[in-house]
């Protein structure tokens, strides 16, 4: 019998579950949620159909998995900003600024996946995504009501209204300074509101 000359089989890659995470998040986050379906999902994994529900469950849970991603790797450090010993519209201030500078990072993916999140179809993936944004509101109304109870809904009010215009603006195509003057202007507003 004649020798084959079959390939050497090698052995196949490893999915790797974070590294998908990732992948899925860059999609959303330039797509958004409802442009993505799970044959693009699939395709920029490179994993089948059956491949995707075991290791995910569904388009939905793994858009929650990548929100989780996000919280931790990409959204605004508002812990970190907020908890910073200087006067509070400082603090504000810096939030504005650094969130223009997030959503205008990477100009494939602008904006905020939370805040694009939460006007998307599916109902569960709005739900997850408001659960974020309510998350984030009330780190910056817990702040603010630390030095000025009064003020906390109108001021979060303000910070969250405008950081929501910065995300749609950026993903717009506003560019970064434009969005930063915005931010500055804000700024402003914050320091005629508070007299720290």
């Amino acid at each position: 019998m004649p020798a084959t000359n079959k390939p050497a089989r090698g052995r196949p890659r490893r999915f790797d579950p974070d590294q998908a995470v990732a992948t899925a998040q860059h999609l959303f986050h330039i797509k958004g949620y409802d442009n993505v379906s799970v044959a693009d999902l699939t395709k920029e994994l490179g994993i089948n159909p059956p491949s995707f529900y075991a290791a995910f469950g569904s388009k939905t849970q793994l858009y929650k998995r990548v929100l989780d991603r996000y919280a931790l790797t990409g959204a605004v450090p508002l812990l970190e900003i907020l908890g910073a010993d200087r006067p509070l519209a400082v603090s504000l201030a810096q939030v504005l600024e650094q969130a223009a500078r997030f959503y205008a990072a990477d100009p494939s993916a602008t904006g905020c996946i939370v805040l694009e999140g939460t006007r998307c179809n599916d109902m569960e993936a709005r739900e997850a995504a408001c659960g974020f944004h309510i998350a984030a509101q009330d780190v910056i109304r817990n702040s603010i009501a630390e030095r000025y109870p009064q003020e906390a809904d109108r001021l979060t009010d303000f910070v969250s209204t405008t950081m929501a215009g910065l995300s749609a603006s950026a993903r717009h195509g506003q560019s970064l300074d434009r969005l930063l003057a915005t931010a500055q202007l804000a700024g402003v507003a914050l320091a005629h509101a508070i007299a720290d």
